[in-house]
This record gives structure tokens, C-alpha cells and sequence, in this order.
């Protein structure tokens, strides 16, 4: 299946199925794509939405975690909806995801984190972006799974083409830096809504500790660890995560409806 791109206004996203919505937040070097597992098995039970985050053409002024979490309010407000719905978030997606709860608690149900920052990240892998330098792409990229073959060519190649352009590493290595700057851990007590936490158990980014501090600091929270995973594991272990959200969403609903 492949993912059709549509447009509102200045919004670019997917919205597939009918049904309550899933609120997907990509990351840092993410794209739709890597949701697309996600999409392909609850389409057929939900209203799946991915907002395109402006990551590489928000003004630079803007080019922050709070400017990020703006843009998804417009976002939810420009698309009409009106009931809470269930927001997943990988690495920097997880952190917008963490502050929009934070920012709008009645509009979001459930939380699903994985590989979240907000906490603590080892930003590719300990520092910014190399602008020309294939290799070191390459080997950043493959940093980010357990398996290095999940890091493709065309991955590689679509994170070169971003980090060979000024003006996107700017915005880049300004948005790396505030996530790094907001830190919500005195904040995490607040969230209220039911949270599920997969996270992979090689994952070098976010690393497992970085998981079980979240699992602590937010009250109504579950941790899930998937083995022989990165910092992504809805693409490396799409099956194995696939059915830990319909688990964690069937048994919540449940909870609602009680």
C-alpha cells in the first residue's frame, strides 16, 4: 500500500480509514513512510492521520519543539477534530506528542511513546549532522536500528539529500537542540491519560533507561520491550508492535466504555 499524500491548506498528510483517530507524529529524520505498517493494519478500524511536520521549512525562529507543537494544534483545529483522540509519537515525535498532552489534555486520549525524547537522547548518536559526508549519513542512519539493513539506500539517500542543504541542517540542529533544552520530566506527573510505551531494548538513542524513567514519572503508563530493536520499532519490528497497540488499544477502550 502506498500512502497517499494529501493537502489542506499548508498542511501535507495522510488520513486513511474511518473510525477513531490515531494521531501519528513522525521524528526528527522521519517521514510518513515510516508509519506505514501502522497505517496498513488499523486503517481498516481507524481514522489514521500523520501530519507532515515542517521540520525543514519552519522559519528558523520558529524551528523548536514549541513551534512543532503549534503547528500540530493548527493542525487538529484545521482538520475539524473535535474528540480526543490517540497520539503516537516516535523520537522527536514522541516529544511533541508528550508536550501537545501536556498543552491539551482533553483532546487526547491515550499516548503511545516509542523511542520518545524529553527526557534524554544521544542525538545521532552524539552529534549533529555531517553536511556532503555520505558515509558518516550512512553510518548515523544505521545507528538508529539494530539490524543495519534496515537503514536503506534509499533511507540513506533521502537523509543525505536533507543534510547536504544549509538551510534544512539549520532548522535541524535548531530543533535537535531544543528538544535537548526541554526537558519535561517535572512536567510527566500531569499526564493523566492511559500511555503505552514500546521501546527497543538495543536501542542506543533513547537507551531502555530512558524508558523506565518515563514508565516512572508518568502515573498511568505500561512499558513493552521489544528485543533485537532500535530506536524505531515500528519499522524494525512492525508485527511485534502492531500487536502490542491493538492490545493496549482494545483494553483501554475497554476501560472508557466501563
Amino acid at each position: 500500500m502506498e500512502l497517499q499524500i494529501k493537502q489542506r491548506g499548508e498542511f501535507q498528510y495522510v488520513d486513511e480509514g474511518t473510525g477513531p483517530v490515531l494521531l501519528l507524529l513522525h521524528g526528527l529524520f522521519g517521514a510518513l513512510s515510516n508509519w506505514h505498517d501502522v497505517v496498513s493494519e488499523f486503517r481498516q478500524d481507524y481514522r489514521v492521520i500523520i501530519p507532515l511536520l515542517p521540520i525543514y521549512e519552519m522559519p528558523l525562529t520558529q524551528a523548536g519543539v514549541p513551534g512543532l507543537v503549534k503547528y500540530v494544534e493548527t493542525f487538529v483545529h484545521t482538520m475539524g477534530l473535535s474528540e480526543a483522540c490517540t497520539v503516537l509519537g516516535n523520537s522527536l515525535g514522541g516529544h511533541v506528542g508528550l508536550e501537545y498532552t501536556l498543552r491539551n489534555p482533553g483532546r487526547v486520549a491515550r499516548l503511545v511513546l516509542t523511542g520518545s525524547s524529553g527526557l534524554f537522547e544521544d542525538g545521532m548518536g552524539g552529534s549533529f549532522p555531517k553536511r556532503g559526508n555520505y558515509g558518516y549519513v550512512q553510518e548515523r542512519v544505521a545507528y538508529t536500528f539494530y539490524d543495519p539493513a534496515v537503514a536503506t539506500r534509499e533511507l540513506v539517500d533521502e537523509v543525505f539529500n536533507v543534510t547536504n542543504s544549509n538551510a534544512k541542517c539549520l532548522r535541524i540542529i535548531s530543533i535537535a537542540r531544543s528538544a535537548q533544552r526541554h526537558n519535561i520530566g517535572k512536567e510527566l506527573s500531569k499526564i493523566a491519560v492511559p500511555t503505552l510505551l514500546v521501546w527497543g531494548l538495543n536501542d542506543t538513542i533513547t537507551p531502555p533507561l530512558v524508558a523506565h524513567d518515563f514508565n516512572r514519572l508518568i502515573r498511568n503508563s505500561e512499558l513493552r520491550f521489544l528485543d533485537h530493536c532500535g530506536h524505531a520499532p515500528m519499522m524494525e519490528r512492525p508485527r511485534e508492535f502492531n500487536v502490542l497497540l491493538r492490545q493496549f488499544l482494545q483494553r483501554t477502550a475497554l476501560v472508557a466504555v466501563s
